[in-house]
């Protein structure tokens, strides 16, 4: 069978598990690496594109992704809103994202569940799958969520949460509000399961670990905190060593002096950058409606008109540039924990995350200032 035409990506330094290379071409074969090899080597029918001298790195993951484009998902869960929610951000070097519905009644999760698989079907650039934040959430630490919305894990929402076809299904739950028993049913069935939103106490989050949780949405933020004799849920996420705590890395969400505590305590690779972004990545207009409430972005966070912190206007490659100038990370670790951290969690580690031969192409080209310049998804640029 004659095989498919390669494109060879030359003159830049690729960013590997093992390091930065410099000197050799990238080979790129039906939207999967193949691998590096020297200039010499590129077959004389292959495609070249000239890197320019920039830095090519995997594609960013974003697991938590609201809006961007002006559009919000819960406005309008449809293909055409999560098409231009990856198209704002993969500006920004976000080659694979979650559309995140804010919690919602179950038929406007039922419609976004069904947007994320026509998405798929369709080959909209870029989407895993789907993030359904709530509404399964304490209304003691709702933050932006509109508490009326809130709901029981019941055996309906159940069959709901369990329906994608196509692509993988997150869910942000409050663990006290359910059962171990529920945590261990979604996490049989396929879902990645996560604590946000919570107010548990750290023994109830442990059990809920136990049975199946191995994520935390936003760590610090909106969530029951360690103090000196009720360790709570960011207790039981800094103790444990396995589960992956996403963080916004935006100076405001989180103190850096507090994030930079968190990473010593885990390993780094159970971290992963998140925006919890809004429509307001990638427009002028710092404006947006919330469920009836006007949203603002007010020093780079989105803030309702009490104040209350409602996501952030905040991009992948900002924040893998904020992880190096904040938490004094280096650009390779800050890149693997918006990359291959992400892909981990979403059990896509053999798929992608990292540039290897048999992953997926999705690359991100950038220049000495850490600014994207390209990308490609699936080896299309």
């Amino acid at each position: 069978m004659p095989t498919a035409p390669q494109t060879a990506l030359v003159n830049g330094a690729v960013l590997t598990p093992a390091g930065v290379v410099d000197g050799q071409a990238l080979l790129i074969e039906g939207g999967v690496i193949v691998g590096l090899v020297d200039r010499a080597d590129v077959p004389a029918d292959a495609t070249t594109e000239d890197l320019a001298g920039g830095l090519l790195v995997p594609g960013l993951i974003d697991t938590q992704v609201n809006g961007g484009g002006g559009v919000l998902f819960n406005d309008a869960p449809t293909v055409e809103t999560i098409a231009a929610i990856g198209a704002a951000h993969r500006a920004f070097g976000t080659t694979g994202f979650l559309p995140t519905l804010i919690s919602d009644d179950l038929d406007v999760v039922d419609a976004a569940m069904r947007a994320t698989e026509s998405a798929i079907e369709a080959g909209v650039p870029g989407v895993l799958g789907v993030h359904i934040e709530g509404p399964f959430l304490n209304a003691q630490r709702k933050g932006i969520h509109d508490a009326d919305k809130f709901r029981v894990l019941d055996e309906a929402a159940i069959r709901l949460l369990s329906s994608l076809k196509r692509g993988k299904t997150l869910v942000t739950l409050a663990p006290e509000t359910t059962t171990p028993d529920m945590v261990r049913r979604l996490a049989q069935a396929g879902v990645v399961v996560a604590a946000g939103h919570t107010n548990a106490a750290y023994e109830t989050v442990k059990a809920a670990l136990a049975a199946g949780l191995t994520g935390f949405t936003h760590l610090f933020n909106a969530m029951s905190p360690l103090t000196s004799r009720a360790p709570g849920a960011v207790g039981a996420a800094l103790e444990s060593q396995e589960a992956w705590c996403g963080i916004i890395v935006d100076g405001r969400h989180v103190d850096p002096a507090t994030l930079r505590i968190a990473l010593r305590t885990r390993p780094l690779d159970r971290f992963m950058l998140v925006t919890d972004a809004m429509p307001t990545v990638g427009m002028s207009d710092k404006r947006f409606d919330l469920q009836g409430r006007r949203i603002t972005v007010q020093d780079g966070v989105c803030v309702g008109p009490d104040g209350t912190l409602a996501g952030s206007d905040l991009d992948m490659i900002g924040a893998v540039r904020n992880a190096v100038s904040m938490l004094g990370l280096s650009l390779e670790q800050a890149v693997m924990i918006a990359s291959a951290a992400p892909a981990a969690f979403l059990g896509l580690s053999a798929e992608r995350g990292t540039i290897a031969p048999g992953k997926a192409a999705d690359l991100v080209l950038l220049d000495e200032g850490r600014n994207v310049v390209r990308t490609w998804i699936d080896g299309q640029g």
